[in-house]
């Protein structure tokens, strides 16, 4: 529980469909955590969508962190990046993990927007526990209710084992099924913590941001949340049924059982199969929008078709979009890279790097970026190149096909504050918004200390709650004629199709079969 807590307030007690729940008042918001919206998801429960919880008599005790599906290993980092945004979910993982958090400053009928919060970790693993995520500051400042939800991930949330028996027909959408049970909660619960069940929005950040894809394309979810934020991980596209019916037999045929007799195996030796399972599946079609192997599957059902390829979701024609991310998001990910992080990458490097992700293209793009940006090293410039193919790509193609629509707007917008942390070599690298937005900035520590990075805090989610209360944000919709980009830095300002020059040229090569 956090040191801050007001000891002199009475527990807060609210009463919820399966029990009641006590949390605790931290700075003079209600903070719950923990509550179950899902039964355990383990035995018979596993692979199948999430059942209501067991009610409990009493008062359940609501003051810790709960709930932590099992993992799949994350992608090699350097070592000294492990905290890099502060400490890290530490919790046991299992299979009960059907849980949620909710912060509210006012148990009352305040009818205040409601945020609800899916965690990052490419739909295999993290979870909403980290501190970075705590929002006692978001709700307090801005009047508004958090809740953020855990859920089932990787092999537990997204095996899809729909040719072993119609009972295993959801089985590969599992994960995102309890999220639409989350958002049931919600909408059956928010009034009790002093929400408007009828002014939810959805934001995601990473892997997260493929979740708010997913359910923006789902039928389950029609009416259960009204916006949707993006955040570095806009989906276009997910696996198809034989990539993700190659998989669940590789699975099987790795552990050696039948589908009928996963239910029974011990969790860890599941997990076992994650990594050698994958590495028996060939090359994406579509490497740069081709999205995760544990992850959801377009299943003609649960999932009818891919979220933003070849257009928008009719079926959110009515949802307002906020999508975006950061201005340098592949510095993390090539940090690991000796010759990237101590910026000794070489101009023949950069382009073998540029030439193995854009073919044809690279010439054309490698002289872009060396003309845009002429006195970067060859390691910063491939870090903007591989920014613009991995990310930045996707969400040009979300917010072009939604604003083709021509229903509810999308805006668009680029995190370019460069983090000071380690001489400056993270940048503006993929997650480095995430305590802008939750404001806490206190949580990632001194390393990452510049004098306005609080003013910028207070905009940043200032406007992420605006946006959820009224389905707007200050600069201009994106249209494809203007194409306008709020840029947020210590001077903040809008940018008329940015790297336009480029954009057609990467969204060819993301289109081009492999």
């Amino acid at each position: 529980m956090a040191g801050d807590v007001d000891v002199r307030v009475a527990m807060p007690v609210v009463e919820t469909a399966s029990g009641r729940v006590a949390g605790y008042v931290s700075k003079g918001v209600s903070v719950f955590k923990g509550i179950p919206y899902g039964a355990s998801t383990d035995g018979a429960n596993r692979f199948m969508p999430p059942c209501k919880p067991a009610p409990w008599g009493g008062v359940r005790e609501a003051t810790a962190y709960a709930g932590r599906s099992p993992q799949a290993p994350a992608a090699a980092q350097r070592p000294e990046l492990a905290t890099v945004w502060g400490a890290v979910d530490t919790l046991p993982v299992g299979e009960d993990c059907l849980t949620l958090h909710v912060w509210t400053p006012g148990l009352d009928d305040g009818k205040r927007p409601v945020m609800v919060w899916l965690h990052g970790g490419a739909f295999s693993y993290g979870s909403a526990n980290s501190p970075r995520y705590d929002s006692v500051n978001l709700a307090r400042r801005n009047d508004v209710v958090v809740v953020a939800v855990n859920h089932r991930l990787n092999i537990f949330g997204h095996l899809d084992l729909s040719a072993h028996g119609e009972r295993f027909a959801q089985s590969g959408n599992a994960g995102v099924l309890d999220l639409v049970a989350a958002l049931e909660w919600v909408r059956d619960h928010a009034a009790r913590f002093g929400g408007n069940p009828g002014n939810v929005t959805i934001f995601g950040q990473s892997g997260g941001g493929g979740k708010v894809c997913a359910l923006l394309t789902m039928p389950s979810a029609k009416g259960l949340f009204h916006k949707a934020i993006v955040q570095s991980g806009a989906s276009v596209r997910f696996a198809e049924r034989e990539r993700t019916t190659r998989l669940a037999d590789a699975v099987l045929k790795h552990l050696g059982v039948s589908a009928d007799q996963l239910a029974g195996l011990p969790l860890e030796r599941l997990q076992e199969a994650v990594v050698p399972a994958q590495a028996t599946l060939p090359r994406p079609a579509l490497p740069l929008l081709d999205r995760y192997n544990f992850g959801p599957a377009i299943d003609g059902s649960v999932l009818p078709a891919h979220p933003f390829d070849p257009d928008a979701p009719a079926i959110s024609d009515d949802i307002p979009i906020l999508v975006g991310g950061t201005k340098d998001e592949s510095a993390i990910f090539l940090a690991p890279d000796d010759a990237v992080w101590n910026r000794t990458l070489d101009e023949a490097a950069f382009d073998k790097h540029l030439a193995a992700v854009a073919g044809e293209a690279a010439p054309t793009l490698g002289a872009y970026y060396r003309r845009r940006d002429p006195a970067a090293s060859p390691a910063d410039r491939l870090i903007s190149a591989l920014t613009m193919s991995n990310f930045t790509v996707r969400s040009n193609m979300l917010a072009e096909r939604k604003a083709a629509r021509g229903k509810a707007p999308v805006w668009v917008y680029d995190f370019a504050w460069e983090s000071p942390a380690f001489g400056g070599r993270l940048k503006s690298c993929h997650s480095v918004e995430v305590p802008f937005v939750f404001d806490t900035l206190d949580v990632i520590g001194e390393r990452h200390r510049k004098p306005d990075a609080q003013a910028l805090a207070d905009r940043v989610s200032q406007t992420w709650v605006a946006f959820a209360a009224t389905g707007k944000a200050e600069w201009p919709a994106y249209t494809a004629g203007k194409r306008p980009v709020m840029v947020f830095d210590d001077t903040s300002t809008v940018v008329d199709d940015p790297d336009g020059e480029v954009r057609p040229l990467w969204s060819k090569v993301a289109h081009e079969r492999r």
